[in-house]
C-alpha cells in the first residue's frame, strides 16, 4: 500500500455551467444579446479533476452533490469519464450549483446560483481520512477550521497546492490570506488575481510580493502565456496560438497540465509549458472539459 492513495485529493463543488458564445456584445440592462453558440457542460472544481484524471493523474475528487437534476447530470458524466468516487459525498436534498458564462475570447462574465453548503463539506472529510501528493484548493480559504486542516497537511505530508479564486476583499493584507500563502508549496493565481492581492499595477512586481510568501508561484496571463517565481527568479512561457472557442474552464487545465509536469519531476519552464497546451487546448471545445486533452496531444504539440 503506497503512502499516498492519490496523487492529488482535488477539494471543491461541481458547477453546471450553461455556456453562451459567439456574443455579438456585452448584455445591458433592457437588451438581448444572442449567441450564436450554447454549450451546458459540468464545471467548478469538476474541470481541474477531469483535465487531471485525463492526464494520467490518480485524482480522488471530493466534492458533495444533492438529489436535484443537476447533480445527476454531473455525477453522470464524471462516471463516464471513469474518475474515482470514493471521497465524492451525496445528500438527500437539493444542492444546485449553477453558473451562466458569457465567453468571449479573452474573458468570460459569470451570473451564478448555489444552494447552502452542508455543514461539514466533503474537503474537510478527505482532509482527515484521504492521503495524496498533492492536496488541490480550487481557491483561497481563509474559513473555519483553517489552522486544524495546515497541521493535517503537514503530518500527512501533503503539499498544499492552491488556485488564485478569491473574493475582493482578499489581499496580503489579510493576516489569514498571508497565512495560508505562505503554508501552500504551489500558488496558482491568474494576473488578475496577482495583483490584486498584492496590490500592485505592474504583473512582475506582483509576482515578486508573492513570491516573498510562497516558494512557488505560477501567474496564469491568457494569451501572454504565463510566468513563474521561483528561488528568487522569473521565467516566463508564450502561449499556444490557437483560436479559442471557449476559454472557459481554461485556467482549470493550465493547472493540470502544470501539475501533471511537476509531479513527474519536470523542470519549472517544462511544467509552464505542459500548462499553456492543456489550457490552450482545452479552449477548442466547449466548457472547461468538451475538449479532452491527453498526454499525447500536450508530447505532439510540444514536439
Amino acid at each position: 500500500m503506497p503512502d499516498h492513495p492519490f496523487d492529488v485529493i482535488a477539494v471543491g463543488g461541481y458547477c453546471l455551467d450553461l455556456v453562451f458564445t459567439g456574443l455579438s456584445g456585452f448584455p445591458q440592462l433592457g437588451a438581448e444579446v444572442v449567441g450564436k453558440g450554447f454549450y451546458m457542460e459540468p464545471g467548478g472544481a469538476y474541470n481541474a479533476a477531469v483535465a487531471m484524471h485525463r492526464l494520467g493523474v490518480g485524482v480522488g475528487w471530493a466534492a458533495d452533490f444533492g438529489n436535484d437534476d443537476f447533480s445527476r447530470f454531473v455525477l453522470s458524466r464524471l462516471r463516464q469519464e471513469g474518475l474515482e468516487e470514493t471521497l465524492l459525498v451525496c445528500h438527500d436534498r437539493p444542492l444546485r450549483n449553477i453558473t451562466v458564462s458569457a465567453s468571449y475570447p479573452e474573458e468570460r462574465a459569470f451570473i451564478a446560483y448555489y444552494d447552502p453548503e452542508p455543514a461539514v463539506l466533503a474537503g474537510m472529510k478527505a482532509l482527515v481520512c484521504g492521503s495524496a501528493r498533492i492536496f488541490y484548493l480550487p481557491g483561497i480559504y481563509t474559513g473555519p477550521g483553517l489552522d486544524a486542516a495546515l497541521l493535517t497537511l503537514r503530518a500527512k505530508k501533503m503539499a498544499l497546492v492552491m488556485d488564485g479564486n478569491s473574493h475582493e476583499e482578499v489581499t496580503l493584507h489579510n493576516p489569514a490570506v498571508r497565512k495560508l500563502i505562505q503554508h501552500t508549496a504551489i500558488f496558482m493565481p491568474n494576473a488578475r488575481e496577482a495583483k490584486h492581492l498584492s496590490q500592485e499595477v505592474d504583473l512582475e512586481t506582483a509576482i515578486r510580493k508573492l513570491g516573498e510568501v510562497c516558494p512557488v508561484v505560477v501567474v496564469k496571463d491568457g494569451a501572454n502565456g504565463s510566468l513563474a517565481w521561483k528561488d528568487g527568479r522569473i521565467v516566463h512561457c508564450p502561449a499556444l496560438k490557437v483560436e479559442p472557442l471557449d476559454t472557459t474552464g481554461a485556467g482549470d487545465c493550465f493547472n493540470a497540465g502544470f501539475l501533471k509536469a511537476w509531479l513527474d519531476g519536470r523542470d519549472l519552464l517544462e511544467c509552464l509549458r505542459w500548462g499553456n497546451a492543456a489550457g490552450g487546448l482545452s479552449t477548442l471545445g466547449p466548457g472547461g472539459t468538451g475538449k479532452k486533452v491527453t498526454v499525447n496531444d500536450i508530447l505532439q504539440y510540444l514536439a
